[in-house]
């Protein structure tokens, strides 16, 4: 058996807990965005997804992501050590000498955020119980199953296609379930015409900080060891990320919108999805590039939900999918041999074939999400619903699915905003 490296496996620790980092981070990111009276439980659908996956993920999901080593299977299980985890009080090390433990661990953090993700789309009117057997069904049936065929055995890493922290697997993946999923749920009362906007920027500005910290574990932690691609991938997620910025706010002035912190924000997230793929298979030449499209595309495709008449609650689809597509693509267009053992792109001579099964894999993964998140939704709709009242939405989710509110603000002297039952517990504390 391998010797623990003690740095590498430091390192995965450490990028494991900044991906967890993210969560967090998302529940603020997605709590500025809604309205004051459902931040709670935007707050509370990223939150609770820890608890549903991390679970999930240990009893039967990196089994089903590991997989039996079938080979080529679409869908199977090792029960004969993954399951629960067994193969982890073994205390193994793999080749870079990292312990079987902190890459599960490293693992099970990506499950998390990409669950979370989807919530963003249903913001302000989906049952908090329909979301928690949403969520718990989506990890095990399209996020898991999915990771195999990126990352394990399965077709898609056998065709040579490349995904270097979860363009296709997490992004694209999120963003397709985040479309079904608020097809499914419907459109919130007065949408299109009434007021939507986010009640609290900074504290859009902190989730984005946080989500920006994390993902250097989420990207450069997904070199597995300390290394030079590690130290790239990190670079590429910095310049990506900064060129997105740049690009969106140019596209906001050339549509004659002024320049935004929450333009500049959904930046930040647009180069962030669209380099994570790429992060360490490109040249800082090529992030910059990613980034620059991203920035430039995101926004026209967020004003598309209008049109074609999805509400998409927080941009899941515009930012999530739509970057999460274009960045895998982009690996077949600016993938540089000299980092990726001799698979170039076709700006470096690459072959079309391998542009094209990039493209393939991530469309064949968007319409598999798309679909089961459709049905899981589906399924959930006639059976315990997935929507609150009417009456519930326009008072607020916050009341209605957690007895709290995001804010207590004192008008002459009586808190105004949460529930009578929530004054009473302050008063009798």
């Amino acid at each position: 058996m391998p010797e623990l490296d003690t740095g590498n496996n430091a390192w995965i620790l450490i990028s494991a807990a900044l991906v967890l980092l993210m969560t967090p981070g998302l529940a603020l990111f997605y709590g500025g965005l809604t309205r004051a009276k459902s931040v709670i439980n935007m707050m509370m659908k990223c939150l609770v997804a820890i608890g549903l996956v991390s679970i999930a993920w240990v009893l039967v999901g990196e089994s089903i992501a590991l997989g039996d080593g079938s080979g080529n299977a679409l869908f199977s299980m090792d029960f004969s050590s993954a399951f629960g985890l067994r193969y982890t009080t073994e205390l193994g090390v793999d080749d870079a000498g990292v312990s079987t433990a902190a890459m599960s661990a490293f693992g099970m953090m990506f499950a998390i955020i990409t669950v979370a993700l989807i919530a963003g789309a249903v913001a302000d009117r989906m049952k908090f119980s329909a979301w928690v057997v949403f969520a718990t069904a989506w990890v095990i049936l399209v996020y898991a199953p999915v990771a195999y065929w990126v990352w394990g055995d399965g077709w898609i890493g056998a065709q040579g296609v490349l995904d270097f922290a979860g363009g296709t697997a997490v992004h694209a993946n999120a963003g397709a379930a985040a479309l079904g999923l608020a097809l499914v749920v419907g459109r919130r009362i007065g949408w299109k015409d009434g007021n939507f906007a986010p009640h609290n920027l900074p504290l859009v500005v902190i989730g984005t900080g946080l989500l920006w910290f994390g993902w250097f574990g989420f990207n450069a932690g997904s070199a597995f060891q300390s290394d030079a691609i590690a130290g790239l991938a990190l670079l590429n997620t910095q310049v990506a990320t900064a060129a997105a910025i740049l690009a969106w706010l140019l596209i906001d002035r050339i549509r004659g919108i002024k320049p935004s912190v929450l333009g500049a924000c959904s930046g930040v997230i647009a180069g962030l999805v669209a380099i994570t793929p790429a992060a360490g298979l490109v040249t800082p030449l090529g992030a910059i590039a990613i980034g620059l499209v991203a920035g430039a595309i995101c926004p026209l495709a967020i004003g598309l939900k209008h049109k074609l008449g999805y509400d998409d609650s927080l941009d899941v689809v515009g930012l999530h999918m739509v970057a999460g597509i274009w960045g895998s693509i982009s690996v077949g267009l600016f993938a540089y041999g000299e980092v990726t053992e001799g698979v170039n792109g076709v700006f470096y001579g690459g072959e079309f074939s391998f542009l094209a099964w990039q493209t393939i894999a991530v469309l064949a993964v968007v319409v598999y999400s798309f679909v089961v998140a459709l049905i899981i939704g589906l399924i959930l709709k006639f059976t315990i619903g997935v929507r609150i009242s009417e009456e519930e939405e326009l008072a607020g989710i916050d009341a209605s699915e957690h007895g709290e509110a995001g804010y207590d603000l004192p008008v002459n002297g009586e808190a105004v905003g949460i529930p009578d039952q929530a004054v009473d517990e302050k008063v009798n504390v």
